[in-house]
């Protein structure tokens, strides 16, 4: 589940450049749709769990952070360069799970992150790497540790929330601060095309693609999560080349190897179960 959904996530590219929305534009649209099923997953015992909550919060703030810095890096420059460093993320990740989750090191994780990083360097290294366009870079590179943050509060959230519920009910806040932050620069344009296209793209690789990801989280160590999640920009480099025309090479398809072998290493660690988390309140 968790390495579906972050495939799911690689396809965004498909939906967000033909779009030709702005990242904030694109990110407010896309919290909208997943608030969409709000009403029905809302239980109010689930809030009475105030860690859990307090994740729920979080998650909503660096999820705005998170979506607006990435999908501009998406619409401004190459998809390899924008979700690559993105994918700084699993290596803080890796780092940061036993002393923010209290789980066990994972050495396989702490050793095949900066492995996967070899990899995904030699793609950055192709025509079109991060050299050509810095802020691609700096835009991909921020989001990273927003979504970090992200990766590690859904985690906490799961002790009491379902991966729809949480999926929904951070979108409301994070939508708010997108407009706060941004005003009319968020607010998409009238009814069109583009609209369309990024709303049903949300529900394959929004509302899906997280709840698919949330669901295996709670069963697996976030380190080994992070490290399944490098299929992301696997998926994205693939996007680029096969779609869109980006150059790879022979050192980029020597990375995106090195990805996955060293991602199945670590999802393949034999270890003790993870930390048990509170059952959900409900199915919804």
């Amino acid at each position: 589940m968790v390495a579906l959904g972050t495939i799911l996530w690689g396809c965004w590219p498909l939906v967000l450049r033909p779009a030709g929305l702005s990242g904030p534009q694109s990110a407010l649209l896309v919290m909208a749709v997943m608030a969409l099923p709000t009403p029905f997953v809302f239980r109010r015992e689930a809030f009475r769990d105030r860690r859990a909550t307090l994740a729920l919060g979080v998650l909503a703030v660096c999820d705005a952070a998170n979506a607006a810095l990435y999908f501009a890096a998406v619409q401004r420059g190459p998809v390899t360069v924008a979700v690559l460093t993105h994918y700084l993320a699993p290596l803080l990740i890796a780092l940061a799970a036993p002393w923010v989750l209290r789980e066990r090191r994972s050495t396989r994780a702490l050793m095949g992150a900066p492995l996967t990083l070899v990899g995904l360097a030699l793609i950055l290294g192709t025509p079109q790497g991060g050299l050509a366009d810095p802020w691609t870079a700096l835009l991909g590179g921020g989001s990273a540790f927003f979504f970090m943050a992200n990766v590690l509060a859904s985690k906490e959230a799961a002790r009491s929330f379902s991966p729809l519920a949480i999926n929904s009910l951070h979108a409301i806040p994070s939508g708010l601060l997108l407009l706060l932050l941004f005003g009319r620069g968020a607010l998409p344009p009238a009814l069109d095309a583009s609209v369309l296209q990024v709303a049903a793209g949300t529900l394959l690789c929004g509302i899906a693609g997280n709840s698919l990801f949330y669901s295996g989280l709670r069963h697996v160590p976030t380190a080994t999560a992070g490290a399944l999640t490098y299929l992301e920009p696997l998926t994205a480099a693939l996007v680029g080349v096969l779609v869109f025309g980006e150059a790879l090479g022979p050192l980029g398809l020597l990375g995106g190897l090195i990805v996955l072998v060293s991602g199945s290493w670590v999802a393949s660690e034999s270890r003790a179960p993870a930390r048990p988390v509170a059952a959900p309140t409900s199915m919804g």
